[in-house]
């Protein structure tokens, strides 16, 4: 009986000592993250947060399928793209019942053109015209600019700062994804493929965390 007292206290002890490590590690570098343990997000709270981020690593996995595609010369390219393409106003029509049809169908539309560039990207990309590649890029970070700056006017708890640097990364992570892809270095596209869906998932969780506490009572 003393053995098992034991064995129980011991196993109490080690579940307590682990939890700030756990709490750390579910946290971004952005101070983000809904941990369940740290926030009860309620049956709401928990449909919103997997409903965000099943869309937005949609977002990254059918950018790159149509990436493959586009560089590849493949038959499925418009039809990949045409899934992409639905991807965005899907993200859009999930914001409408909190900002509305117009702001839905506004982020929907630049988030369209944010992949329109990404199409442009990939074209010249596998052309290896370089200059293009830099006026797009310039073209791509605006987009971002104005995606973030567009949300944070409609979410006093999304900041226009961090937005812009989570979409900043994103971006970077797809050009490393792609160029990658260019290279034939398929381990590092990879590698940039994970932290990029990764990274997405931390993005949406940014969303979700505004969203709640711009409406509280809706999470209760």
């Amino acid at each position: 009986m003393k053995r098992i007292l034991k064995l129980i206290l011991i196993g109490v002890f080690l579940t307590v000592s682990l939890l700030p490590i756990t709490t750390q590690a579910a946290e971004s570098e952005y101070g983000h993250g809904l941990d369940m343990n740290k926030q009860y997000l309620g049956p709401a709270g928990v449909q919103l947060q997997g409903d965000l981020r099943k869309l937005w690593i949609d977002h990254v996995t059918w950018t790159r399928a149509y990436a493959v595609s586009a560089l590849a010369g493949l038959e499925d390219q418009k039809q990949v793209l045409v899934r992409l393409l639905k991807n965005q106003q899907d993200i859009g029509n999930a914001i409408k019942p909190y900002y509305g049809e117009a702001a839905g169908n506004k982020l929907a539309e630049l988030l369209r053109e944010h992949i329109l560039i990404a199409g442009k990207i990939v074209e010249v990309l596998k052309a290896g015209n370089q200059a293009d590649v830099d006026k797009y890029n310039k073209d791509w970070y605006k987009n971002a600019d104005d995606i973030a700056a567009f949300l944070s006017k409609a979410n006093p708890h999304w900041s226009n700062k961090e937005l812009q640097a989570m979409f900043y990364k994103h971006l970077q992570l797809l050009t490393d994804d792609l160029t990658a892809r260019v290279k034939k270095d398929y381990d590092a596209e990879i590698v940039a493929f994970d932290k990029g869906e990764e990274h997405m998932i931390k993005f949406a969780d940014t969303l979700t965390e505004g969203i709640i506490k711009q409406f509280p009572e809706r999470f209760k």
